[in-house]
């Protein structure tokens, strides 16, 4: 699998020292192991493991923990990748990392799950201790799994996203979700011209970061008609009770079942007549096959890479902007940097701070991205690789990399 940066289109836009193209070209290291965990007389757990660090001239590698039945080494990298992106984009000391374990966290009891958690940090342990990798939840994992590190390590800025009563961050659980509402909100008003009050929203996944992007859209008088998960989705087209909705997934485990809508498939929430779109589950959600049938007037992207390639040149066509991942997602890298500041300082931030500090962020990353996508005459997700790749190089030439 290729860099996700596409080099030969990015360097027509900025100029890309050939030192700076190679290094980048490719991870700086990888790690790949088997875990295996014996569980009782004759129980056994095995699985791959994969740790990537893609680029760490702006400093120690940051990435979530996936657990993912099938994850893979080119998954990894290309996560890793984005990475390093983001947290350039935000203005963060921090580079590109990440680890998949290739399991399905469901099929594990809490037990086993964390037997396995810890066995991950007994294999990775001089890495995670001298601050090589700094771990933080995705897919498969929470807080609870980056108190386990916590728990093994005894170091807390080894980890971020820990539960806040064991020095994790108020406000970090939301932070994603926060930062996707603002990026949303910002273009409704700076790429549609549209208020916010009565804009139509549909979120496809409704896991942390589509349930808090909901949330946050709700408060600031959109209104979410449409929310689904990998059991289904659910339709009102006056508008769905977020808080409810909330309240019954966490009771009963599905979106499908809330009795506030008509049930509708993934495929047709991906393709209702809305102001904005907001896939919030997984990569490559948005394809060459569905694209055409966007209807949506803007794509804002909650999840990682859920647009491949083949869609966002189709809704380039329909004239449907793409606010990119590595802007709309940062939140939560943005607030993992303020609990790993703080747990090497001793500082304190409230919540209301955490989502503070967010909004200026990805505020001050729109308008970067917005100027510069004006300047260039490119699409936004180039403009963000444009300014992300730039912050990358001068990293590297302060460092004397290149």
């Amino acid at each position: 699998m290729g860099s996700v940066i596409d080099f030969e289109a990015l360097g027509r836009l900025i100029e890309i020292p050939e030192a700076a193209r190679r290094l980048l070209s490719g991870p700086e290291k990888e790690i790949h192991f088997a875990l295996s965990l014996k569980t009782g007389e004759r129980g056994l757990i095995v699985c791959d493991c994969y740790v990537v660090y893609h680029c760490t001239a702006r400093g120690p590698a940051k990435g979530g923990v996936r657990m993912s039945a099938g994850a893979t080494l080119d998954e990894t990298r290309r996560l890793a990748e984005l990475m390093s992106l983001k947290t350039a984009l935000a203005g963060l000391p921090f580079g590109g990392g990440k680890s998949c374990l290739s399991i399905d966290p469901s099929r594990l009891t809490r037990f086993e799950k964390t037997a396995v958690i810890k066995e991950y940090v007994h294999i990775l342990r001089l890495e995670l201790e001298h601050g090589n990798y700094v771990p933080a939840p995705d897919l498969g994992t929470g807080p609870t799994d980056m108190a386990v590190i916590f728990g093994e390590t005894h170091i807390p800025e080894s980890v971020t996203a820990k539960p806040p009563r064991v020095g994790g961050l108020p406000g970090r659980l939301e932070a994603t979700g926060r930062s996707v509402s603002k990026a949303a909100l910002l273009a409704l008003d700076r790429l549609l011209g549209k208020p916010v009050a009565g804009a139509r929203a549909a979120v496809q996944g409704y896991g942390n970061v589509g349930s808090h992007t909901a949330m946050f859209m709700s408060e600031a008088g959109a209104k979410v008609v449409a929310a689904s998960d990998l059991t289904g989705g659910i339709h009102n087209p006056r508008g769905l009770d977020v808080r409810a909705l909330a309240d019954h997934v966490r009771r009963k485990g599905t979106v499908s079942t809330f009795p506030g809508g008509e049930q509708i498939g993934n495929d047709e929430l991906l393709a209702l007549d809305v102001d904005v779109l907001l896939p919030c589950a997984r990569e490559d959600v948005l394809t060459g096959q569905n694209a055409r049938d966007v209807r949506a007037a803007l794509v804002v992207e909650g999840a990682n890479g859920p647009t491949t390639p083949e869609a966002e040149a189709i809704l380039s066509d329909k004239g449907v902007p793409v606010v990119p991942d590595i802007l709309a997602n940062a939140g939560g890298v943005i607030a993992s940097y303020v609990e790993w500041r703080n747990a090497k300082s001793g500082a304190l931030t409230t919540k209301e701070e955490t989502f503070e500090l967010v909004d200026e962020r990805i505020g001050k990353a729109f308008d970067e991205m917005l100027r510069t996508s004006g300047d260039k005459g490119c699409s936004l997700r180039m403009a963000s690789f444009a300014i992300a790749v730039e912050e990358l190089v001068q990293s590297m030439r302060d460092r004397e990399w290149i």
